[in-house]
């Protein structure tokens, strides 16, 4: 049901489709890719992964933010999403570890969101015929005019977004996972046995680099423009392209520096590319 103090909002596709419902989060209007994720719990790791950079993710789990969230379970500095969608959504959290409410924390960083929307039919409509630029608006409620607006956006292909979450400078990762989780396997290895590993930053997840360093590799992580004579400076023993978001094909420099780092002897590991998630081969 829809709270009272909540105004209504608008979401339309790209094909003059159009759902309302209620905001939650940010006020405004808010355009990007929509796409869909069927995680039935990880809900603050999505709307952190820098791969949905631009995107407006739909959450097909039916309720939203039971768990609230915490600093824990952030895989970046700050939510990477253009926008949420949901079909019910909860405001009063019950998790021990729970410090905010997800509708406070997206309200934080002015990240907008709609709830109230049959997301099954949206989804359907994703899986069918493929995401597609959308909008989430609480300013512009007539269906013709934010459809005006969606046609105006950039389309995904073709576009390169590393940049706008990429690390700035070169830095060293040494967190590692928490010791109750099982895959932990912290080891304790003097310095000069350690494997160094180089990731380049295309949108890395923090979990990524947690379980690097938790088996016990000394972990580089370099920006995504780092060219690959700056990388074998640094005399890894291994190379991991990470995900990232956009287009990958429209990621130049970094397929670039890939292929000058096959011709080497350094193993190198990385994602493929999905609707989401990709690293260059």
């Amino acid at each position: 049901m829809p709270l009272s103090s909540n105004p209504p909002a608008l979401l339309v596709l790209a094909d003059g489709t159009a759902y309302q419902g209620w905001s939650f989060g940010a006020l405004g209007t808010t355009v990007g890719e929509v796409v869909f994720n069927t995680g039935m719990t990880g809900y603050q790791e999505v709307l952190t992964d820098p791969s949905y950079c631009g995107q407006l993710v739909t959450f097909t789990y039916p309720e939203l933010g039971n768990t609230g969230v915490n600093p824990e379970d952030e895989e970046s500095s700050r939510p990477q999403v253009r926008g949420a969608i949901a079909r019910n959504i909860c405001v009063e959290p019950s998790n021990w570890r729970s410090q905010q409410s997800l509708p406070d924390y997206l309200r934080q960083h002015d990240i907008p969101g709609i709830y109230g929307i049959d997301t099954r039919s949206l989804t359907r409509k994703i899986r069918s015929v493929g995401a597609m630029n959308g909008a989430i608006s609480t300013d512009i409620l007539d269906p013709a005019q934010l459809h005006a607006l969606v046609l105006q956006a950039p389309s995904m292909e073709g576009l390169n977004l590393t940049q706008e979450v990429t690390t700035a400078q070169t830095y060293e990762w040494t967190e590692t996972t928490e010791v109750n989780w099982e895959f932990s396997t912290e080891t304790e290895l003097a310095p000069q046995e350690r494997f160094v590993v180089v990731a380049i930053d295309f949108g890395i997840k923090r979990n990524i680099l947690k379980r690097l360093a938790s088996y016990g590799c000394r972990v580089i992580v370099v920006p995504a423009d780092t060219a690959a004579e700056e990388i074998l400076k640094l005399n890894p023993d291994g190379i991991f392209l990470s995900n990232g978001p956009g287009d990958p094909a429209a990621v130049h420099q970094g397929i670039a520096t890939a292929q000058d780092l096959l011709k080497t002897q350094n193993p190198c590991l990385g994602f493929v590319w999905d609707t989401n998630s990709w690293a260059c081969p």
